[in-house]
């Protein structure tokens, strides 16, 4: 059997241009990057702002297992079983993390016959996006720190300071250090840390703005730390946004590569969804759907992280309606849910299924209920996956009055996917939602966590422990109250607890620290064990990935 790298070097793609014509886009709007991938002048968007939007199409999941379940495989099969059956399509992706490709995850370009290629250049550098927003996050450091050590003129607590370096890599050894050791002009030493590049608040910034201008006021508004009475200070008030908006100019350029069956396919932006908000740029969705009828888009991880997100914050923001929502699951998740060990899921086995598939049913209604949305079940059919388990799926879904179509895109390609397009065409164009947030925003701090948490995840309330009482209650003297929430807990469970599978109850999420993301427009709510600088693994990916003497990378799955 083919891995995915060899899949996706078996196939010569198209000329970028080729692709960008097939688009409608005008050569005159393209920036190459070799003969395979380009990124688009912002001026492309602003010159199709007369044009009617496409509908956009949301391909979220259950609460991911070590099992699998292809969300970004069925996003990129969905849209190219939309081409083959004749629509007009384009999908929109994130960038994938360095972390999780030499990590454990691996890349983020799809799998088996649904890939975005170049496979190797989207999951190692790329564009050079996001090595721009390390550069960015750094450089506002350097200046913060350089302004405590010139003087500190603002009044700067070196003892409040909340931003942090970055790196694109899992790296636990620099969650805490102590810098400034190098003596008299060494820098001035406090403890600090890092966070993983997709964590950065540059990363969310870059993936919400919608022009250079807004980027740039967004860069201003990010607060660093606080005055020693307790009043923010900004990147605006150590004039650091100029140089930042510099740094993140062709980085804010959408990128444009194909699927394997030459789909066009926008990537760009990568924030983590457990930590972050979990879906690609504005600017490559908005292009999405003026270049295209139906733009496909996903977001990170489980529905209760990235769909929420991506309805709550995203949507809200860019001012963005689902025309339909696709929910990616697999019969082996489910029997892990369903408390199967990974080792006991190719045997048919109905209790495990029927324990497990409550978590699926959640998610379902949160889609269908809360946020009022046209729903398909796209299931990813193993060949272990026997009738009966798949007939009990579609029985239940048929409950809920919501279709289930198998999916074979992963070894068929668009090929496998022609069902579940027609069925998203179908949604579109005859069913009628009528979206709706799963919070309002002059709702307190408080009470957006707590709807999040029992609308959303089923629980039965919120536990706020005294720190983050603190921090809400200054956010709110700050006047920050009207702002979404952006919850960062685990993405194993609907719980802040990992190991509470399938559709637990009674459960309370509890809410550590809270802090302002003020460029991103969003409040940062950290509950469970949630770090924002991942480690390597016993055996990290890394180990794998290599180099031919020809210069063909090998290993990277």
């Amino acid at each position: 059997m083919m891995t995915d790298i060899e899949i996706a070097q078996s196939v010569t793609p198209k000329a970028i241009l080729d692709i960008a014509r097939g688009a409608g886009i005008d050569e005159k709007y393209i920036e190459l990057y070799g003969k395979t991938k380009a990124k688009l002048d912002l001026s492309l968007l602003t010159d199709l702002e007369g044009r009617p939007d496409g509908k956009l199409v949301l391909v979220t999941a259950i609460n991911p297992t070590p099992a699998g379940e292809g969300k970004t495989t069925t996003t990129i099969g969905l849209a190219d079983g939309m081409k083959r059956i004749g629509k007009s399509v384009a999908v929109a992706l994130r960038e994938p993390s360095l972390g999780p490709v030499f990590g454990v995850k691996g890349g983020a370009a799809g799998g088996g016959w649904a890939q975005v290629v170049p496979m190797e250049d989207i999951n190692l550098h790329f564009t050079g996006d996001f090595h721009a927003i390390g550069a960015a996050n750094n450089l506002l450091a350097a200046m913060l720190d350089n302004h405590i050590y010139q003087g500190n003129s603002l009044n700067i607590d070196p003892e409040r300071i909340t931003w942090k370096r970055c790196v694109d890599m899992n790296d636990r050894q620099l969650r805490v250090v102590r810098d400034g050791l190098g003596g008299r002009t060494g820098g001035v030493p406090r403890d600090d840390g890092y966070d993983i590049t997709v964590a950065s608040e540059i990363m969310a910034v870059l993936c919400l703005a919608g022009s250079i201008s807004d980027l740039k006021d967004r860069l201003a508004r990010i607060i660093v730390g606080y005055t020693y009475d307790g009043q923010p200070v900004t990147a605006g008030d150590l004039k650091a946004q100029g140089a930042m908006t510099a740094l993140l100019k062709d980085a804010m350029k959408p990128n444009l590569v194909q699927t394997l069956e030459g789909t066009p396919a926008f990537v760009h932006g990568g924030p983590f969804a457990n930590i972050a908000h979990g879906c690609n740029s504005v600017i490559a969705t908005k292009t999405a759907m003026k270049t295209a009828d139906y733009a496909i888009t996903e977001a990170g991880f489980g529905a209760d992280l990235g769909a929420e997100k991506f309805l709550d914050i995203k949507c809200r923001m860019a001012g963005l309606t689902p025309s339909a929502v696709v929910l990616v699951a697999t019969i082996r998740a489910l029997k892990m849910h369903g408390g199967l060990a990974k080792t006991e899921l190719a045997e048919e086995n109905l209790e495990a299924l029927e324990r497990g598939i409550p978590n699926l049913l959640r998610h379902l209604s949160n889609i269908k209920n809360v946020y009022k949305l046209p729903v398909v079940v796209a299931v990813n059919r193993f060949p272990t996956d026997t009738d009966g388990e798949v007939e009990y799926i579609i029985n239940k879904c048929r409950e809920l009055n919501v279709n289930v179509v198998l999916s074979t895109v992963w070894a068929e390609g668009g090929h496998g996917g022609e069902a579940l397009a027609r069925e998203v065409v179908r949604l579109c164009e005859e069913e009628q939602g009528d979206f709706t947030f799963s919070y309002e925003l002059d709702s307190t701090i408080e009470e957006k966590i707590e709807s999040v948490t029992k609308k959303v995840y089923g629980g039965i309330g919120i536990d706020i422990l005294p720190e983050a009482k603190q921090q809400i209650e200054k956010l709110r003297e700050l006047g920050f109250s009207n702002m979404p929430v952006c919850i960062a807990k685990t993405q194993y469970s609907f719980s802040d607890d990992p190991t509470l599978l399938g559709a637990p109850e009674g459960f309370k999420i509890t809410v550590k620290k809270v802090k302002v993301s003020a460029g991103a427009g969003f409040i940062v709510v950290l509950t469970g064990d949630i770090m924002t600088m991942p480690g390597l693994p016993k055996v990290p990916a890394a180990e794998k990935i290599d180099v031919t003497d020809d210069g063909r990378i090998v290993g990277l799955v």
